[in-house]
């Protein structure tokens, strides 16, 4: 039996993941964010029921960091680590449209929303998000703490870094590697590897600023 959750961050992914928890039937205990003496007293139905060191009350939730950024995933996942938060109390969510019929693994504490495709002997890492519509292809490898946007699509063997960013409809040929902390621009077409954690954007991507 799935424990109650507790959503870390009241932001924009967090409203994208309750009506995926509400049609599964998954309890929400509420949320959890610093910020909360300026949010509303409840978001889409739950509470906000204090700031992050509220946590100890919990200790029998499970937690989910709904921050779209990767840095402040991994940031706010090493904050909990030192309130005694480990992986064994991260929840996986994945909307019952992602197709992923070969059962490729999925890490703790990532969010696939409604209509992703997982092919065939990819691995996704811890704290991954994939937004709508997002199609990762064969032997692909996506990182811990990965943002894929809407509509972004991986060629077969492709591996995103750690931290990295694809912006919506960003595309990867397959083979090419993207590296740690990386950030891909909306619309990019990802041809070459990339090794630097700068900014590219473009068809196809070049570093911003570049020009042919």
């Amino acid at each position: 039996m799935n424990r109650p959750l507790l959503l870390i961050a009241a932001s924009g992914l967090a409203r994208e993941v309750l009506p995926v928890l509400h049609e599964s039937g998954r309890a929400v205990l509420g949320f959890l964010d610093d910020r909360h003496g300026e949010l509303p007293r409840t978001i889409g139905g739950a509470p906000v029921l204090g700031s992050l060191d509220s946590i100890r009350l919990y200790p029998d939730a499970d937690v989910l960091v709904c921050i779209g950024s990767g840095t402040g995933r991994e940031r706010v996942v090493a904050m909990l680590s030192g309130l005694g938060v480990d992986a064994t109390r991260y929840a996986t969510i994945v909307d019952p449209s992602v197709r992923n019929v070969g059962a490729s693994p999925v890490g703790v504490g990532s969010i696939l929303l409604p209509g992703v495709v997982i092919t065939a002997d990819a691995v996704i890492g811890a704290h991954v998000v994939a937004m709508p519509h997002v199609t990762i292809t064969h032997d692909c490898l996506v990182d811990d703490f990965v943002t894929l946007a809407a509509g972004v699509v991986l060629g077969g063997g492709v591996h995103i870094g750690r931290g990295a960013y694809l912006g919506m409809n960003a595309s990867v040929r397959q083979g090419v590697s993207i590296g740690p902390g990386a950030t891909i621009g909306m619309g990019a077409v990802v041809l070459t590897d990339i090794h630097d954690s700068g900014i590219w954007a473009g068809v196809p991507a070049r570093p911003l600023g570049v020009t042919a």
